[in-house]
Order: structure tokens, then sequence, then C-alpha cells
């Protein structure tokens, strides 16, 4: 029995070793070529694989799809190279700002990084409430003023914790404008309510790493000790921690509500909300009322279904209210800086065990600031392996004849232009004076708290780091084929935006002949349904709705109607007047439409009283150009790009493989 599992055993150590050698021969096959490049299996399935939704299984059809999206991009990217816009220089800026980016993760410690990654983790199992007082300092500020920040936190600390409120004390003292009333400015701004320091709710990665650490590494009600960000000094005062809502799912009935609004003003919208509440709870369902009720027309359209949300992208008090409620259930009226909702909660989708989260956690450490701890011991360890060795002697003599032109920011480096002194070894590589020299004319600026040979030192370490980070960054391409492929990606990516907006995108907006010549033979497609042209007169005052609805009536066209309004001494309509299609507007929609007809409709919620003036019937009809540019303008440029894919296709020869074609098909 044991020789037969053994003779098992090894021939399915044959077929798999068969199969895997199979599968390499065929990754090196030329699949297709366009022009003089040729593509071979593996290049062509690492972007379609990249591309397609992870999971989905890889049929044929699929593949002879993404096949002919591939051949339009590698003959878009060609011609872009033969008019040599990868030599341009905004081409070549733009590619090293995205290759600066993409380099970021092969500078990290897998260690140090593990440990930023189970901190997110334990910190976004919990959602901060917190306000806070800043007292600005610049992160490069003498120690003098630095000092002086620290003094004043250190005293608003002490008055906080003495009994002052906090709140009171973050709009008088903090540097934060919005903790401070925004007064209105007419014609230009409203007035805004300031936040007294409150900066509501918020999770991992939502504020800077220093402000986060110390708002969870402070008790609630506490008041933290100043602490440091770029900003400057902070004092935080925790208000709760609560478990981690995540990902919020919500909709609303709103009621807006102007923040200059009077007495009156704010009783009247506080009554309507009561009113919906009520009816809500005598047995209206909720979707029914946000159609009748809701002032917020755009999620009206979705039964008043918000996008999902994070804790830290809506008001707090709409926030604090979720956090009270269970799926499912309906809220009283919550009163925001906004106005009033009536909330209903869907859904919360919290966060996951550790292993869920891990991966877009490690992403989300990797472009923070944070990643900056991981950066530094990424550093020691490229000083180890290239074998990093400093010349102490040669540093420490040119250190010592720095002068007072360092802190003037006037040091020149043309007498050490030529020096080959060494100060350190990297690699094969010596750094010498005239580089580091060189180095200090670019960064320097003038200090007024710091020694030459302070200075020098700082400027030396700076030195140091940037030869380390720009030497592991050259050999990148060749230690991770996967960068140099992203990268390849980025180049390819950037050619074929600037192509096409040159052949495609910027020519149909400038084209405006042929712009008016595919209208012409196309106007059949941009249609009108049936519309009327109808007036909309809103009554917001009881005693003037009988006026108004004279006036409405004995009119004999729009003008007229708008003329007898506006010489009445009424004081309280509004008139809308436009064109709808059916859905546009509700009231719209249950008025009879022939002309002249006048329909009445008064809200039981409020005081307003809407009539409707049906004035003009208007059957379907082709669009004007001006009416539907946008969509005329991107469906001539699909017809644009389609031209020109097939110019491209006759200047450079397109070849597939077949057989191979074939082969890579029977895989899947």
């Amino acid at each position: 029995m044991k020789k037969s599992f053994s003779f098992i055993l090894l021939l399915l150590f044959l077929s798999l070793t068969g199969a895997l050698s199979a599968q390499q021969s065929l990754d090196k096959k030329v699949l297709i070529q366009v022009g003089n490049e040729k593509v071979t299996v593996k290049e062509f399935m690492d972007v379609f694989t990249k591309n397609n939704v992870q999971n989905e299984l890889i049929d044929k059809k699929s593949i002879d799809e993404y096949l002919e999206l591939f051949i339009n991009y590698k003959l878009k990217v060609q011609e872009a190279r033969a008019q040599k816009l990868d030599t341009a220089a905004s081409f070549v800026n733009e590619l090293s700002g995205y290759r600066k980016q993409l380099a970021k993760p092969y500078f990290t410690d897998p260690d140090v990084t593990e440990q930023l990654v189970r901190e997110a983790y334990d910190r976004m199992l919990w959602d901060i409430r917190a306000s806070h007082i800043l007292i600005m300092v610049d992160k490069n500020a003498p120690a003098e003023d630095t000092l002086k920040a620290w003094n004043k936190a250190m005293d608003l600390r002490n008055k906080a914790l003495a009994g002052a409120d906090f709140g009171q004390l973050a709009a008088e003292y903090s540097d934060d404008p919005s903790a401070r009333d925004r007064e209105a400015i007419p014609n230009q701004r409203s007035f805004r309510p300031g936040n007294k320091g409150d900066l509501g709710f918020f999770n991992v990665f939502d504020m800077v790493y220093p402000f986060e650490s110390g708002a969870y590494n402070t008790p609630v009600g506490q008041v933290s000790m100043p602490l440091r960000s770029d900003f400057g000094y902070h004092l935080i005062k925790v208000e709760s921690r609560t478990p981690a809502s995540g990902q919020i799912e919500a909709a609303h009935i709103y009621f807006a509500l102007n923040p200059e609004a009077n007495e009156e003003e704010m009783a009247d919208k506080k009554q309507k909300a009561d009113f919906v509440y009520k009816k809500i709870l005598d047995g209206m369902s909720f979707e029914e009322a946000v159609k009748e009720y809701s002032e917020d027309r755009g999620s009206a359209m979705r039964d008043g279904m918000l996008s999902k949300f994070a804790v830290n992208r809506i008001v707090p008090e709409f926030v604090a209210a979720i956090k009270k409620m269970q799926p499912g259930e309906v809220s009283a009226p919550v009163r925001t800086i906004y106005g009033w909702h009536i909330i209903k909660l869907h859904s919360l989708d919290k966060p996951g065990t550790f292993e869920d989260e891990a991966p877009r956690l490690r992403e989300r450490v990797s472009r923070d600031n944070r990643a900056q701890l991981s950066e530094e011991a990424v550093i020691r360890r490229i000083k180890t392996e290239a074998g990093y060795k400093l010349n102490d002697k040669n540093l420490n003599q040119f250190i010592a004849s720095l002068d007072s032109t360092l802190i003037q920011g006037s040091f020149s480096a043309k007498p050490f232009q030529n020096s080959k002194t060494p100060l350190f070894k990297l690699g094969k590589n010596q750094y010498t004076l005239a580089q580091f020299a060189k180095h200090i004319e670019d960064a320097q600026v003038p200090q007024q708290n710091l020694r030459p040979e302070v200075y020098g030192t700082q400027l030396f370490n700076e030195f140091v780091t940037k030869t380390v980070l720009d030497y592991e960054d050259a050999r990148l391409e060749k230690r991770y084929p996967e960068f140099a492929a992203l990268m390849k990606e980025y180049h390819d990516g950037i050619l074929l935006f600037e192509l096409m907006d040159r052949m495609v995108w910027t020519k149909a907006v400038k084209d405006t002949i042929g712009l008016q010549a595919f209208y012409d033979e196309n106007k059949q497609n941009y249609v009108w349904k049936d519309r009327v042209a109808a007036t909309i007169i809103t009554v917001n005052a009881a005693d003037e709705v009988a006026a108004v609805e004279k006036i409405v009536r004995e009119a004999n066209d729009e003008e007229q109607l708008r003329l007898a309004i506006q010489e009445s001494e009424l004081k309280n309509v509004r008139i809308q007047p436009g064109k709808f299609e059916q859905g546009d507007n509700r009231y719209v929609d249950q008025t009879a439409w022939a002309i002249g007809t006048v329909a009445r409709f008064d809200s039981e919620a409020d005081r307003n009283t809407v009539f409707v003036r049906i004035n003009q019937l208007m059957p379907a009809h082709p669009k004007a150009l001006e009416e539907a540019r946008g969509i005329i303008t991107s469906d001539y440029q699909n017809q644009l790009e389609k031209l020109w894919v097939d110019e491209l296709r006759a200047k450079y020869p397109v070849k597939v493989n077949k057989k191979v074609l074939a082969q890579l098909k029977s895989r899947y």
C-alpha cells in the first residue's frame, strides 16, 4: 500500500510539474504584434487579470473582448511614442511624480509596518468624538517661538482643568477658525455658527497621526497634554469613545433651516418635523413621508437614502442619533446646523476581523505619514546592506569650518565644487565634499537660533537620508519586476491620456463644425418627451392665498400673471416658470395637461400653498444642440475615437497568433 501511495504522489508531482512547465512555456509565446511591438501571453494576461473583477471566472468571450481593447490601447500608445509625447517636459515631470508615490511601499519595514497595522486595527474598533484647541506654530519655528506656543497651550490646559468651559476656551483662544462663528457678508456668504472646537466623530486615519494618537491615548472626559503636529500644539478633550459604526447606510427626511432663521421660522420647521414624525408613528411609511415632505429632493428620489458614509463625513448630531439606533428604527426629529432630520437607519457595516481588515490597513499605513517610522527602519537596513561607511575625520573638519554665512542662508558651494574629499561610501559609490556642499547651497534657509555646526549637522543628516533613498530608488526596477511593470503601466497611461485629449476629447469640443454635422445626422437620437410650459406659484402666507389665486385664474398668459404679481403688494409669493416632463415636478405631474388649467395644492405640513398654471403643450421633438451639448459631444467623441482607431490599425498592422490564442483560451 505504501508503495502504491508513493507511486500516486509521484504521478501527481510529475503531472503538476508538466502543467507548470507548459504554462510557463505558453507565457513566453508572442500573442499579438502591433506594428513593431510584440506582446507575450504573460504581458497580456497580467494586464487582463488586473483589470478584471477579482475572482471573476475568465472565459473565452471575455478574453476575445478584452484583446480588442488591449490592441486599441497598444495602437494609441505606439502613436504617442511616434509623436514623441514621452519626451515632453510635462510628461517627464508627471511620470516622476507618480513614481515617487508608487515607490513609497518599497521603503517600509515589514515588522514596523505590522506593528502600525495592528495599532490601526485596534483603533479602528472605536469611534472618538473630541474637541481641540489649536495653538499654531510652524514645524520649523525657532525654539523661542515653540516654547511660547507650548506655554500658551499649558496655560489653557490649566484653565480647563480648573473648571473653565473647554468650548468657550476654544472659541476665544483656538487658532482653528472653525471654532468661532463666521459672520455673514451680504451677497457673499451666510452666517455659520462656530463649533467651539468640536471636531465631531472620527476613526483611525481621519486625523493626522500625532493628533490621532493623542486622541486615542486620552481617557474620556480628560484633556491631553499639548501634543505637536505640523500645525502646532493641540489640546484634546475626548468627549466619547464608542464602538465603531463603520460604514453607515441611512435615509432621512430633511427640513431645511437657514442658520440666520428667526425664532418663528425655527418654530415652524420644528412643528413641521414633529407633524411628519407623528404621521409616521400613526402608520404612514417612512418612504411615503420622504416623497411627500422631504426638502432634500435629491435623496427623496431614492426614498431618502444617503450615500454610505463614515462617522467623520457627516455632522456629529446626526451620528450621535444613529449611535442610539438599531437597523430599521426611525428617529425622532434631530436638529443639526442645517435643519431638522428624521433618520431611518438601514445598516451598519462594522469593522471585520483583523484578518479581514489587515490588507486594506497595510495599504492605508503605507500612504499615511506614520509610514515615516517604517521608512527610518528601511534606511537603517539599506545602509547596512550597502556597507555605508562614514569618514568622521573629513566630515568633522568641514563642519567645524562652517561660519555665519550658513545660518544667514548665503553659504556658497563654489569654493568646494572641485573637492574630491570623501565623506561617506554607499555601495560602490563615494560621496564627496563637493556633493554635500551643493546640497547645503540648495537646501539652506536662514536660521536664528542654531549655531552653524548644529545646522550643518542637520543638513548632513538630510543629505545622507536623501542619498540612501535615491540609491535604493535607482535599483527598484531591477529588484522588483512588479514595480517595473507598474511603472510601464503608468508610463503608457499618461501617454494615452495626453494623446486622447489631443485627438478626441479637446478636438470634439473645438470642432464646432464637425459637432454640428454630427448632430444634424443624429438629432433623432436626442428627443424631448412630451412636455408642458408651466408656471408654479408658491404662497407661504395664508392671508395672501386668496388674492394670488384670483390673479392666477384671471391672467390670460404667463406675462400678464407675472406683471400682476409684481404690481400687487403681495410679499410672500415665489414664481417659477419652466418646462417640465413627467417626473420633473410632483405638482405639475398632478395637474391636468391642458392649456389654461390651474391647479391648487394646499400643504398640511406647513403654510405653503402651490398653484400650477399650464401655459403651453409641447409635443415630443428633437432637442436643440445647445440643450443636449454634453451628451452629443460625448457621442461625437466616441465616433472620432472609432474613426481614429481605424486609421491607427491601417498605420500599424496588427497580427494575432491564433494558435497561441487558442492555447490560451483552452486554459479556461
